[in-house]
């Protein structure tokens, strides 16, 4: 006897219910705990306890984050403020410019390949959009003699370059495909009235194409946020050391500072988020703009 209509739905509408708080469950989880050790006493921390919740909650990590000092068993406990300001900002700098170099080539160059007729124009695409099969580690070497050669090793320079080149195939063959699915009518009918190719992408078709160019903008700044490998090795001090490379150096020879880590990982998730709601407020807009248009 097969189930009901209503009875089918029922389990639907549960498994798509079991399959969201799986989804959330294992994407807000690890957001979670951290949270949870950044609040929880050092002490409590060696415990063998497992708690949902600290018992008694400490605002010590962030503190000894953010310029307070503290005393532990008689010691004084320096704040790691210098640090992990300038990491931050360091992470900040090298994310926005890549992004900002990064969105605005691909725009550029995107709508070049999809409009404008020039020799070798398919094979110059696909020999750029095949880099990204290229592994990192291959050209590591090779790319570090070169940055030294260039004088570019621990700046912010050589590391926004460097992120340029690795995030620019991906956003150069979105851009691409989002100007391929734009109706040429429009910039003809603005030729005719005598625009210019340039003031045409500007004014018209770049806000059309304002979902791609947010997406771009979105995946270049995670991907640049989040980078460890390359400052590992191009960024050895705190002239351009990120919070990547910052906050593993918490663990000493014979301590590891979770609740520090945790806590710096909290904040450090703050950036991402607040330029992800910003964008896609920036994405509304443009919307609207590109249908006014």
């Amino acid at each position: 006897m097969s189930a009901s209509p209503a009875l089918r739905r029922a389990a639907g509408r549960l498994g798509t219910a079991l399959a969201v708080a799986l989804l959330l469950f294992w994407s807000l989880g690890p957001i979670y705990w951290a949270l949870v050790t950044s609040l929880t006493p050092p002490a409590d921390l060696l415990s063998r306890q497992l708690t949902l919740w600290p018992d008694h909650p400490t605002l010590e990590h962030f503190g000894k984050l953010l310029g307070a000092t503290s005393t532990s068993q008689g010691n004084t406990i320096q704040s790691v403020w210098p640090q992990f300001s300038a990491a931050f900002v360091n992470s900040l700098v090298t994310s926005l410019a890549a992004t900002v170099v990064t969105v605005a080539l691909a725009a550029f160059g995107g709508y070049a390949f999809v409009r404008l007729r020039f020799p070798g124009r398919g094979l110059l695409f696909v020999l750029t959009v095949a880099t990204l099969a290229i592994p990192a580690y291959t050209v590591m070497i090779p790319l570090y003699r070169l940055m030294i050669a260039m004088g570019l090793i621990d700046t912010y320079l050589g590391v926004t370059l460097i992120y340029v080149s690795a995030f620019l195939p991906l956003a150069l063959w979105l851009m691409r495909s989002v100007y391929q699915s734009l109706p040429i009518s429009l910039e003809e009918a603005a030729w005719l009235d005598g625009a210019g190719r340039t003031y045409t992408l500007v004014k018209i078709v770049m806000p059309l194409a304002a979902p791609g160019l947010i997406a771009a903008a979105i995946l270049t700044f995670l991907s640049a946020w989040g980078q460890f490998m390359v400052p590992l090795v191009f960024s050895p001090t705190l002239a351009t050391k990120p919070l990547t490379v910052l906050i593993p150096e918490f663990v000493t020879r014979n301590y590891v500072d979770y609740g520090l880590m945790n806590a710096a990982g909290v904040l450090a998730i703050l950036p991402p988020v607040l330029v992800v709601l910003l964008l896609n407020r920036f994405l509304v807009s443009g919307l609207m703009a590109g249908a006014g248009k």
